[in-house]
């Protein structure tokens, strides 16, 4: 007769994941992968992200805020994509000398986010690692058949659009870096932002919107620069985008003109770069044909999504940032790149 005691990988899972394993697909964590169902007119959408100690996030940041924005990300692409939430996957590589506090509240925090989301917990796998916390997820989507929104499809005359305020996580994560003390903002000013970074927002509630009027969009992960560098490219379009309509926050607006008046200069390239270039916004950036960008707005407004058009899409390859004055501006990057 063989006793298997449970090991100690055995006994997290059934402490701190089983419970988040709602979805009868998920097989209670019990066996080798989940079981999903193909839905008569929905297709599945599926994205991965892995978060990382020391890249993503600091490695003492509070734990359950290390699981929200591990989560949080994937479902920003999601909702970039039109897409309602079915599930995740989770893959943890953690040192063995986690301890089981920590465990427990990065659990609460991915828990509460499942729950906020309607994202149940399907599997994963948890591992041993000498290096830092990699935290990697896997979610699920579904659109209806067909109505998944890609990159590749602005066209010339669509407006370049982006959702809530661009550049707070970045201000945060300099914040965070330099101990408060960026742009001249008062101690009162940095907490929004530092959450922006820790905790983003998916504009889940856009999706459906975006599935409606959207002829193309993405998520802003990397910088707003970049990445309407990359939607351009997959489109096969241009695209310019002017400064002074840009959404900022209020503190991203004092930023903003505290380097000005330190510098002098009306488009401080240095602050403007930082916002448009920082990466980690998680907002939704897109192409809205013109004529449909009223209707959108509304329909936006009603989801308590607010958006802004900043741009256009026009013939061509490039991509300008153009100043106050209509000068283009040109950026050290476009993105964050991880080489």
């Amino acid at each position: 007769m063989i006793r298997r005691e449970p090991s100690r990988e055995d006994s997290i899972i059934e402490r701190f994941f089983r419970p988040l394993a709602k979805h009868p697909g998920a097989l209670a964590l019990g066996d080798d992968a989940a079981l999903l169902a193909p839905q008569a007119g929905f297709d599945f959408v599926i994205t991965a992200d892995t978060t990382t100690a020391g890249v993503h996030f600091f490695p003492d940041d509070p734990a359950d805020l290390i699981a929200k924005k591990a989560l949080r990300v994937n479902l920003s692409d999601l909702a970039a994509k039109g897409a309602e939430p079915v599930g995740a996957t989770l893959a943890l590589s953690m040192s063995a000398a986690t301890g089981e506090v920590w465990l427990e509240k990065f659990a609460r925090g991915l828990g509460e986010d499942c729950e906020a989301f309607a994202c149940p917990l399907l599997g994963g796998d948890t591992t041993k690692t000498p290096g830092p916390l990699s935290i990697s997820i896997t979610a699920i989507g579904k659109v209806p058949s067909g109505t998944m929104i890609k990159r590749a499809g602005a066209r010339p005359g669509d407006l370049v659009v982006v959702s809530g305020t661009i550049g707070d996580a970045a201000l945060g994560l300099l914040a965070l870096k330099r101990e408060g003390l960026v742009g001249g903002l008062s101690r009162e000013q940095i907490p929004e932002l530092v959450r922006r970074y820790r905790v983003p927002e998916p504009r889940l509630a856009l999706a459906p919107v975006l599935r409606e009027y959207a002829n193309a969009a993405m998520d802003i992960s990397d910088g707003l620069a970049g990445d309407l560098a990359k939607l351009a490219a997959q489109s096969g379009v241009g695209a310019f985008i002017e400064t002074a309509r840009l959404p900022l926050s209020g503190p991203a607006e004092n930023a903003l003109r505290n380097e000005q008046s330190i510098t002098g200069l009306i488009d401080d390239p240095h602050m403007l770069s930082t916002i448009l270039t920082g990466g980690d916004d998680y907002e939704v950036l897109c192409a809205i044909p013109e004529t449909e960008f009223h209707a959108f707005a509304e329909a936006a407004g009603a989801a308590r999504v607010p958006v802004t058009a900043i741009g256009r899409f026009e013939s061509g390859g490039e991509v300008e940032v153009l100043g106050s004055k209509g000068q283009r501006i040109t950026l050290d990057r476009l993105s964050y790149s991880h080489f």
